[in-house]
């Protein structure tokens, strides 16, 4: 029989001039830093103040988790290659990251959706709010959101 596998995939990167690469190193880890750092006041804030404890706060302290992991999942890689001059990755690498970033942008698109949702029913029907969007309501569309997502990405890898 006839077979063959790929080892590694090659990354094409932004420049092969060692200077540009190092600027992309620095500009991409002051993104990543600047990113981290934000979400982190985000998460930590709702966290901390009891009064931000309500479905709206709910989603978007889950938003700024999925915004975290989808900055960890691909700029290291890139500044890590950009610092090293590499340019491969393994084939199981490659899957991982596809997995994981998919899983976290699905998980984006879902949690927006209930968060519009969340603001349509304070708008529109504010007097039936804390009935259609209890603490109990809430977890479970996050836990159908987060579950979904990752069927969702399991089936596309």
């Amino acid at each position: 029989a006839n077979s063959s596998s790929i080892p590694h995939f090659l990354l094409l990167s932004f420049s092969s001039t060692r200077q540009l690469q190092l600027l992309h190193f620095w500009l991409f880890l002051a993104i990543y830093l600047a990113a981290l750092l934000g979400n982190g006041l985000i998460i930590s804030t709702i966290a901390s103040d009891h009064h931000l404890h309500t479905p709206m706060y709910f989603f978007l302290l889950n938003l700024a988790l999925i915004d975290s992991g989808a900055v960890c999942t691909t700029v290291p890689k890139s500044m890590l290659n950009s610092l090293w001059n590499t340019r491969d990755i393994s084939f199981p690498s490659c899957v991982a990251q596809a997995f994981v970033i998919l899983f976290f942008l699905s998980a984006e698109v879902s949690f927006l959706t209930i968060m519009s949702y969340d603001r349509y029913v304070a708008i529109c029907k504010p007097l039936h709010y804390e009935t259609l969007l209890g603490r109990r309501v809430c977890v479970h569309m996050a836990a159908a959101a987060w579950g979904t997502c990752f069927f969702y990405s399991l089936l596309h890898t």
